[in-house]
């Protein structure tokens, strides 16, 4: 960056915190951020214009951050920073409308926090391992129960409203660096003993089956979650705790990720279905709904299933068709927001297809719409495949359903706010063609099997 570039921004970051007391980080620039997955920087100046427009804003405060866009949508959008501020992996073509450069970007990231994330793991299971040296018990084992993997955008909020105005600290080796200062803080764990009969082995007589009563220490590795991150990682005033979720909330809107997958509903449930499967495709497929009053008002967070619960129902349908568990929407709403799945208002993070398939011991690729033959082959071979939708016949914002087969040529879904649409043939053009096409981890198309 040259010394014009540095001082430019400078006076830019000054005056975009000038006015973030006018102009909320929240819903203004939330619809900014969508103008920007359409047409970048100036889809952005579109959408701000009208978000500030209906909300009452004055004229000069919306002219003030119109012209600052750029340094503004690298604060509000802070990930941006980590790749750069103008250069991208195609010539000429500035990062914010480089939707390649920042997916690459945001990938690096993720592996980045997963590989601490790992390492946090470990460094709990030593813990565990030395707190075990003080009891005088016999034995041990150290229990695991979730899925190691990242909200990347959640991290990437806090660190960024930790960062605060010192921007210019911002890259992805400084967020390593306080990651893994602070690993000692990712997991904890709880212990219990207990009495367990074991084999003795006596060489004198190896014919001779003996047993032996040990005590053993159960460690029970527990992950402390976002707001834990918040005070112990990134020591997190409330006001900064605020600021990471706009940051969280927009990047999700800019990148695609999440773009917002909400049923219209507003309370109202259909009768509980009862035990609904559909056996026309390879593979007989368990059906759930999320407007089911069984689940439709039950928590996805602090958000509903009936209004944001697609995707745990979706993945609810493909874990219960190909395991011998069945498991509801409201047991996998559950897990999604213990796995770090859940997206406040906007559904779920699209991580949460991959992590739950993979947590269930099924295997996962991901695909795109570019590769029809790979989603047929898969529907062939009795596979599920779970679908990223966007604007269509499924939805007017984003929806997750799953295609669970082929009949003539057409492909046979089970979409989890529809019975309607599950109970017809769907042309593949259409699937295609509605795909979200700006998903994240591996979508818009999921190819999931027995493992």
């Amino acid at each position: 960056m040259n010394d014009n570039e540095k001082s430019g921004l400078e006076q830019a970051a000054s005056a975009a915190h000038a006015v973030h007391s006018a102009v909320k980080t929240g819903k203004a620039i939330a619809s900014a951020a969508k103008g920007a997955a359409v047409g970048g920087p100036y889809g952005a100046a579109a959408g701000l214009a009208l978000a500030a427009g209906q909300h009452g804003k004055k004229l000069l405060v919306v002219a003030i951050v119109l012209l600052m866009l750029p340094v503004l949508f690298v604060l509000m959008l802070p990930a941006l920073i980590f790749g750069g501020l103008t250069s991208s992996g195609t010539p000429g073509q500035p990062v914010l409308n480089d939707g390649d450069a920042i997916t690459a970007q945001m990938d690096s990231i993720a592996a980045a926090i997963d590989e601490i994330l790992a390492e946090g793991v470990e460094d709990a299971k030593a813990r565990a391992a030395q707190d075990f040296a003080t009891t005088g018990g016999d034995n041990y084992e150290v229990v695991q129960p979730f899925t190691v993997s990242s909200n990347t955008n959640s991290f990437i909020g806090q660190y960024c409203a930790a960062k605060e105005e010192s921007w210019e600290e911002i890259s992805l080796e400084n967020l390593k660096q306080l990651l893994r200062n602070g690993k000692g803080h990712l997991y904890s764990f709880t212990r219990a003993s207990e009495a367990r009969t074991v084999e003795a082995d006596d060489p004198d007589t190896p014919d001779v089956v003996e047993t032996k009563q040990e005590t053993w220490y159960i460690y029970t590795l527990v992950y402390n979650g976002e707001d834990y991150f918040a005070d112990q990682v990134f020591h997190l005033t409330d006001d900064q705790k605020g600021l990471a979720g706009d940051y969280a909330q927009n990047l999700s809107l800019f990148l695609g990720d999440g773009s917002i997958q909400h049923t219209e509903y507003t309370g109202g449930t259909i009768t509980s279905l009862g035990d609904v499967r559909f056996t026309d495709g390879a593979t007989e497929v368990v059906y759930f709904n999320q407007l089911d009053q069984r689940c439709a008002n039950q928590p996805f967070g602090t958000d509903n299933i009936g209004g944001y619960g697609c995707g745990p129902t979706s993945m609810a349908i493909v874990v219960s068709s190909l395991t011998d568990e069945i498991v509801d929407p409201i047991a996998m709403a559950k897990w999604a927001y213990e796995n770090g799945g859940w997206c406040k208002g906007q559904g779920s993070y699209h991580s949460l297809i991959p992590n739950a398939a993979k947590a269930w011991g099924l295997n996962v690729e991901g695909c795109k719409a570019s590769e029809p033959q790979r989603i047929l082959d898969a529907l062939s071979q009795g596979k599920l495949v779970v679908a990223l939708m966007s604007r269509g016949h499924f939805t007017t914002t984003g929806h997750f359903i799953v295609l669970r087969g082929v009949q003539d040529g057409k492909i046979l879904v089970a979409d989890p706010a529809s019975t309607s649409r599950s109970q017809k043939a769907w042309d593949l053009s259409i699937i295609l063609n509605e795909a979200g096409h700006r998903a994240g981890a591996g979508g818009p198309f999921w190819l999931i099997g027995p493992g």
